[in-house]
């Protein structure tokens, strides 16, 4: 591997976004653990299930430790686990209101902060191999890349979105890309004029761009760079890649671009450059593993409050056990009307929520983020009431308004 010149940046003492790395840091050791010896590539996913995943991956209700791995065929170490624990996300997130309602989602909208370029050390390495890199296989046994964030600008316009990647050969991927994603409308406008669309993904980036970049892109006209900012209290940092712009502190950038190149009907990223932080770890994330429930469930809970842009919701919650189609919805009632409001706010998040397909509601004096809780307010207040197709419904886990006192915990 090259080293590409660092000169110092005017803006090098500028606090930007907390990196994953200084992130990991931060985890206490007894969270950490290193995996015994050495394992190919298809056996971590069956040991880290096994013995340190929750729900939804494996019954059992706990957080994920962060574990590391040695492959026999790579020199990057893998690690799983970091966003597995939701206080261990939000601790690396000060912007990230506690309660996600109108109020709060407003406040973190008005802190939106863009992005800063800064120059940061980077290896580049001399030829494009993906093999090389530690990429685990999926249930389908090829190569996948479960949630990497891609960061492409079109004439002006920008967008960072997070997307699941398939390995098809040293320097093509396969990218599933959602008919409403920013990146699809970069792409065609770029096809349009007749140009390639660089782009760069990003492996490992800071965790408020992880979050920021699985927000629902309409409802925040800041841009999502901008509300990675207000997440992490502090600007996201950006570089000058060798053909596309980066996120300056992931651990791993792939850089290249997007042509008229499909595969299985999905647009192909050509690689053309690959550099690495110093000393870089690969980290990876399970399809089905908690982590991934964390990191959905945080953003969907912050769109939907702020589509909703209703005081009658206090908070929003995705639960890790039912991952985004699952949203419990706190509410406070203050009049009787608002007895009857629950259906058109649950018809209000389905049109906004396309993965979500049961929504519990509760009084605001119950935790929504506890299980039992949630439960104890379904067992002795709920009604259930399904008014869609497709198997979507709602429970009405609340307490008829002036019955309170007869209900009381």
């Amino acid at each position: 591997m090259t080293g590409i010149p660092a000169p110092r940046s005017p803006l090098a003492d500028e606090p930007t976004a907390l990196s994953l790395r200084a992130a990991v840091r931060k985890v206490p050791l007894e969270e950490h653990r290193l995996a015994g010896r050495v394992f190919e590539r298809h056996e971590i996913a069956a040991d880290f299930t096994e013995r340190s995943t929750g729900v939804p991956a494996k019954l059992s209700s706990r957080s994920e430790m962060v574990v590391r791995y040695r492959v026999p065929d790579s020199l990057i170490p893998v690690t799983l686990g970091f966003y597995g624990d939701v206080n261990r996300v939000r601790s690396c997130l000060p912007g990230l209101p506690d309660r996600a309602n109108h109020e709060s989602v407003a406040v973190l909208a008005r802190a939106a902060a863009p992005p800063v370029y800064v120059m940061r050390p980077r290896e580049r390495w001399p030829e494009v191999d993906l093999n090389v890199l530690p990429v685990l296989p999926c249930r389908n046994a090829k190569p996948s890349i479960t949630m990497g964030v891609v960061y492409a600008n079109q004439c002006g316009v920008t967008s960072m979105s997070a997307h699941r990647m398939v390995v098809l050969d040293k320097t093509h991927l396969m990218l599933w890309v959602g008919q409403e994603d920013g990146l699809l409308a970069l792409h065609a406008d770029a096809m349009a004029a007749g140009e390639r669309l660089a782009v760069s993904v990003n492996l490992g980036p800071p965790p408020a761009a992880m979050v920021a970049a699985t927000l629902a892109s309409p409802l925040w006209p800041a841009g999502r760079p901008a509300m990675a900012g207000a997440l992490a209290g502090a600007p996201l940092a950006l570089s000058a890649g060798v053909s596309a712009t980066i996120l300056a502190d992931s651990e791993i950038v792939l850089e290249g671009y997007l042509d008229d190149t499909v595969h299985g009907g999905h647009p192909v990223l050509t690689v053309t450059a690959m550099t690495t932080r110093p000393d870089p770890t690969y980290h990876a994330l399970l399809e089905t593993g908690r982590e991934r429930s964390v990191v959905l469930g945080l953003a969907g809970a912050l769109s939907v409050a702020h589509a909703l842009g209703d005081d009658l919701v206090t908070d929003v919650h995705h639960s890790p056990a039912g991952g985004t189609p699952l949203l419990v919805i706190s509410v406070h009632k203050r009049c009787p009307d608002d007895d009857h409001r629950l259906p058109e706010i649950a018809r209000r998040v389905f049109e906004h929520h396309q993965h979500g397909e049961l929504i519990v509601f509760t009084d605001d004096d119950v935790d929504i983020s506890c299980a039992e809780d949630v439960l104890w307010a379904i067992a002795t207040r709920g009604t259930h009431r399904s008014e869609w197709s497709r198997g979507r419904a709602f429970v009405d886990a609340t307490v008829p308004f002036g019955r309170t006192a007869s209900q009381s915990r």
